[in-house]
């Protein structure tokens, strides 16, 4: 009897049947960069809201909250539009996550800097 060798490849060591061009990480990608595009959206809202007290009245959508109703719920609707949009342009693509990581992560670091008060602070 002879072996059978039609057996998948398994994940110990052994390299897959596919190149790695032809990985199709697309949509992992979309959804690291919206988290980056969502955290730079909180920091820009959260930004505006102190040097505008038009934007702050805008987005004080409750009394007990303040502004902060308006800036978390609109940062949460830029970041599902942004996945949405990233996912239907690069899902077919082979786009490198550690790419989108290392651009989420630019956009995280912007978002936190608008978050912080000594930022913000200088547009009040």
């Amino acid at each position: 009897m002879e072996p059978n060798n039609s057996a998948p490849p398994t994940r110990g060591g052994e390299e897959e049947d596919f190149p790695l061009s032809d990985k199709v990480e697309g949509p992992i990608s979309a959804a690291i960069i919206a988290a980056g595009v969502g955290a730079t959206a909180l920091g820009l809202l959260t930004t505006l809201t102190e040097a505008s007290t038009s934007v702050h009245d805008g987005l004080q959508w409750s009394d007990s909250v303040g502004p902060l109703s308006g800036k978390a719920v609109l940062a949460v609707v830029v970041w599902l539009l942004a996945w949405g949009v990233l996912h239907a342009v690069l899902h077919n693509k082979p786009f490198e996550t550690v790419r989108a990581l290392v651009i989420s992560l630019v956009l995280i670091a912007l978002g936190i800097l608008g978050t912080f008060p000594l930022f913000f602070q200088l547009f009040a």
